[in-house]
C-alpha cells in the first residue's frame, strides 16, 4: 500500500471517528417528548409548574400573535377604506368597522397597526404619496379620537405606486383610492 492510500485512509478514519465524537444520543424518553411537543396544533401551547405539595399544573399560554389575535377578532370588519377624488376624509360607512379597530386596540394594548395610504394613478408622483399619507393620516386621527394610542398606529403611503386595479378607468381608480389596515 502507498503512502497517499494510507494517508487517504488515515483522514476518512478520522474524520468518521470525529463525526462519532461528536454526535449525541437522546433517550427514547427524550424522543418521545420532543415528538409529542412538536405535533401539538393550535396557536396554545401548555407550561407545566410543580405546585406546593409537589403536583404538576398546566397552565395554558396563548403564544398568537396580535396580527393572529386581530384575524380572529376581527374576522369578517373590512380593512380596506376606500376614499372619494382627491379627497382625506373618512367615509361615514366606514366608522362602524373602524370603531371596532379601534375596540380591538384598546382592549390589546399591545397590538400595532400599520396604515398604507394609497392614491389612484392620477396626479403626479409627488402629489400622489402626499394624498396616501394624508389618508392614512385621518384614519389614525379617527382611531387616536377613539381612544387608541397614537404609538400603537403607523402611517405610511404608498401613493400610486401599489394599485389593485390596473385600468383606466372610474371603477378602477376608485378601488385605488384606500386605505388598508394590517395587523403586525
Amino acid at each position: 500500500m502507498s503512502v497517499s492510500k494510507l494517508g487517504k485512509f488515515a483522514v476518512i478514519g478520522l474524520s468518521a471517528a470525529w463525526l462519532a465524537g461528536c454526535s449525541t444520543t437522546g433517550s427514547e424518553s427524550d424522543a418521545s417528548s420532543m415528538a409529542s411537543e412538536g405535533s401539538t396544533a393550535g396557536s396554545t401551547d401548555s407550561t407545566y409548574a410543580a405546585g406546593e405539595d409537589g403536583s404538576l399544573n398546566s397552565v395554558m399560554v396563548d403564544d398568537r400573535t396580535a396580527a393572529q389575535k386581530a384575524a380572529d377578532l376581527l374576522a369578517g370588519v373590512a380593512t380596506v377604506f376606500y376614499f372619494d377624488f382627491d379627497k382625506s376624509i373618512v367615509r361615514p360607512e366606514a366608522r362602524e368597522a373602524l370603531a371596532k379597530h379601534a375596540q380591538f386596540l384598546m382592549e390589546n394594548p399591545d397590538a400595532r397597526i400599520v396604515l398604507e395610504g394609497h392614491a389612484d394613478e392620477r396626479g403626479t408622483r409627488e402629489y400622489n404619496m402626499a394624498l396616501g399619507e394624508r389618508r392614512a393620516k385621518a384614519i389614525m386621527r379617527y382611531l387616536t379620537i377613539q381612544g387608541v394610542a397614537a404609538s400603537q398606529i403607523e402611517a405610511v403611503s404608498f401613493g400610486e405606486e401599489v394599485p389593485v386595479a390596473f385600468g383606466h378607468d372610474d371603477s378602477s381608480w376608485q378601488l385605488n383610492r384606500r386605505v388598508e389596515v394590517r395587523y403586525e
